[in-house]
């Protein structure tokens, strides 16, 4: 077997010295020289242990992290080695495509075309033959690539979880044919399927399930332990990226925010990118300017409102019943369902919406914890005709209880039947309210949440000026949830050092009328001071 690869090694920052300035890069891979860039060696984990024990395996991650990047660049460096040879093959073009005889021939069609940029020296089967027979075309195809390779061969198969219906079963049941009997026939020494998901997603239905049943076991896709991920930036990666744009135009990032970059995006690849070319090519144009984190909140308020590319393929993951039945219980701080799975969990995480800290399932990042009640309630925000100006004192601060007041009102005429009609509907008075106050405070504040499961309630932080206004949120189905709600409200206010705030009651009771429902209330904790909203 190889001695161990070197392709993690120190993670320098990749530098161009030509006459052009990159860019920081939002669409598509990374090109050194083209854009600011990390070198990928220190993102790929352990994808160099699992190549040099000739492991075929899964690298999964969130869209737009890195993942073809990383690919293209570990091919090419593999190939400038001398112990193996390596092709990688985009397998986007036969996404969607359930039939095998279609399916194959653009795989094999765009397997000659990857081998012709990465091992040209190799002779390409004839494709028409092989087609004949779609169940073992890719086997046959990689079989005559494999006997002639110099080295040992490493396939990345990228957008691999694109495939679907017969196609990804025959994709899948090919390879395992070719990796149990690869001692005594040629096929590559080490392979990857690369993509969102983790290969027991890539089949859907009770049918393909039961078709590449032996994925459960010890299979060339053992998923259990041979499964990775790509790891984000850290804030050393941060700093070093946006330092790139220091270096070659002058601009400097403050401490202040290159920590705000990380902050909202937890090192996210596209969303440090997206708030840093928000930041210099749109709203700081002017190089002698420097960044202050006050610019980088302000981009990220436009990434959001604009709704990007990679946020709107965020939102259409929000619709999916997987997605929904772990994200919902998080909105509203429940528990999940008894019908939620391990695999759902794993589903969503590998998605990037969610991750894990002590033991806790949270939102990926704050910017993430923005877009998804904002995304929820897009549409319903333009039927709220609330001005910003309508909740603002002389003074310049903002008006709470008239605020709050208001919602009451808006609450009781219109905003209880739009969140009857959420797909969220579980969550729907909660998102209603947020997307209520974002609504009003856009105009010069913002509204920044805590929610993960089981807690039980909602955190809410409006920000106005150098104000913070803290709310809690609670659904109220029984006698005991006011006393429960202020209790938990007191404890809020004093981790976030406040003795004011605000408990916002929805009572889904179906005996209490409107009247009953609405109230304010003062209540008291000790010195800490709870206004409470009854909806």
């Amino acid at each position: 077997m190889p001695a161990r690869s070197d392709v993690v090694a120190a993670r320098p920052v990749l530098r161009y010295d030509g006459p052009m300035k990159p860019s920081f890069n939002t669409a598509g891979p990374c090109v050194a020289g083209e854009h600011y860039m990390l070198s990928p060696s220190g993102r790929l984990g352990q994808v160099p242990r699992l190549i040099d024990e000739g492991k075929y395996f899964t690298v999964h991650a969130g869209r737009q992290t890195g993942k073809t990047t990383n690919a293209r660049w570990l091919a090419k460096t593999l190939n400038a080695g001398d112990r193996y040879c390596a092709v990688w093959v985009d397998i986007q073009a036969a996404r969607e495509e359930p039939e095998p005889a279609a399916a194959f021939r653009t795989i094999l069609n765009k397997f000659e075309m990857a081998l012709a940029i990465d091992l040209p020296s190799l002779t390409r089967p004839d494709t028409t033959a092989l087609l004949a027979d779609p169940a073992t075309a890719l086997l046959k195809y990689i079989a005559a690539i494999c006997s002639q390779a110099p080295r040992p061969l490493v396939i990345l198969f990228d957008e691999a979880d694109g495939l679907v219906g017969r196609t990804v079963v025959s994709f899948l049941t090919q390879l395992r044919d070719g990796y149990v009997n690869r001692s005594t026939a040629p096929f590559p020494h080490s392979l990857a399927l690369i993509g969102m998901r983790q290969v027991r997603d890539f089949v859907i239905s009770t049918e393909e399930r039961r078709e590449v049943a032996w994925l459960g076991t010890t299979s060339p896709f053992n998923i259990t332990a041979e499964a990775v991920t790509l790891e984000p930036f850290s804030r050393d990666d941060v700093a070093d990226l946006l330092g790139q744009h220091t270096e070659h135009t002058g601009q400097r990032f403050e401490d202040e925010a290159v920590e705000h970059v990380y902050h909202l995006s937890q090192g996210h690849p596209w969303l440090v990118n997206a708030l840093a070319d928000q930041v210099v090519n749109r709203d700081v144009e002017d190089r002698s300017v420097t960044v202050t984190a006050a610019h980088v909140e302000a981009a990220k308020e436009t990434i959001i409102t604009e709704r990007r590319t990679h946020i709107d393929s965020l939102i259409a993951r929000l619709r999916e019943p997987r997605v929904r039945k772990i994200m919902e219980p998080m909105l509203v701080g429940g528990q999940v369902s008894d019908d939620v799975l391990d695999d759902d969990f794993a589903y969503v995480k590998s998605l990037g919406l969610i991750v894990t800290h002590g033991g806790r399932c949270e939102i990926a990042n704050p910017i993430y914890r923005e877009i998804v009640p904002r995304a929820l309630t897009y549409t319903k925000q333009f039927g709220i005709a609330h001005e910003t100006s309508w909740y603002v004192r002389g003074d310049g601060s903002l008006d709470v209880p008239k605020l709050l007041a208001a919602w009451q009102t808006f609450w009781r005429e219109d905003g209880h039947l739009a969140a009857a009609g959420f797909l969220y509907r579980e969550a729907g008075p909660h998102i209603m309210l947020m997307a209520f106050l974002q609504r009003v405070v856009n105009g010069g504040g913002r509204v920044e949440r805590e929610y993960g499961l089981g807690r039980g309630a909602l955190d809410l932080m409006l920000f106005w000026r150098s104000e913070r206004y803290a709310v809690e949120v609670k659904l109220r189905r029984d006698t005991r949830t006011l006393e429960r709600g202020v209790r938990q409200t007191a404890s809020y206010l004093d981790a976030s050092g406040l003795d004011e705030g605000w408990l916002v009651l929805f009572d889904l009771r179906a005996e209490p009328t409107w009247e009953e429902k609405l109230f304010l209330r003062d209540e008291r904790v000790g010195n800490t001071l709870i206004h409470v909203v009854g909806c």
